[in-house]
């Protein structure tokens, strides 16, 4: 075990291991082998845990510790709704605010889908210059981090979609964008049961 771990490692660890799925929707999370996962004493795993239950990634259920919150195909697409009405609005926002443009440096080529289309849209916040955006655009992609990975299964093509609202991005065509960003969005409804069986076989191969 790694002598005097910081808090920020062991709360990065831990968040990393929840958005990439290491446990499927409603699994209790146990303390003690998480800590042992992370190279961690089991307090500042807890601590961290408590933390990801502000941000809606984790639950806790009296006298049962804590959860991965379970999802349906309703709650699903209710986030996915969520996360278009935000984008759209950011979008409208760039008309009379609009912030600097922050460029991607890192090479994603290899990255999960969760990463690449959280990135994009990120992105798409912080040209509103609004930080209240930002900050619940990262939240509606941190909680959609692992669903983004199991939709790819039924999306093969999700690079050439993402690719084509990089390129509108980088035009700042926002009427293309708008129909983007919606298209996007209605396609992954129309996939949510075959999301939600991948969601289930998360956990199996961590």
């Amino acid at each position: 075990m790694n002598s005097g771990p910081t808090a920020e490692r062991i709360y990065d660890a831990v968040k990393r291991r929840i958005l990439t799925g290491a446990y499927r929707p409603g699994e209790r999370i146990e303390v003690a082998a998480l800590a042992q996962q992370v190279d961690s004493s089991a307090t500042p795993v807890r601590d961290a845990l408590h933390l990801l239950v502000g941000e809606r990634l984790i639950e806790t259920r009296s006298g049962d510790g804590f959860h991965l919150p379970q999802i349906d195909a309703p709650a699903l697409n209710d986030l996915y709704e969520w996360s278009a009405q935000v984008l759209l609005q950011a979008l409208r926002s760039w008309e009379t605010r609009r912030g600097p443009e922050t460029q991607n440096t890192r090479d994603l080529t290899d990255a999960d889908a969760g990463e690449v289309a959280g990135r994009l849209f990120a992105r798409i916040g912080a040209r509103t210059g609004n930080a209240e955006h930002q900050r619940e655009i990262q939240s509606i992609n941190d909680r959609l981090y692992a669903a983004r990975i199991a939709e790819s299964a039924a999306l093969p093509d999700w690079r050439e979609e993402i690719t084509a609202v990089q390129v509108e991005l980088e035009r700042g065509d926002v009427p293309a964008l708008r129909r983007l960003i919606v298209a996007y969005h209605r396609r992954r409804e129309r996939v949510v049961m075959e999301t939600i069986r991948a969601f289930h076989q998360f956990g199996r191969r961590s």
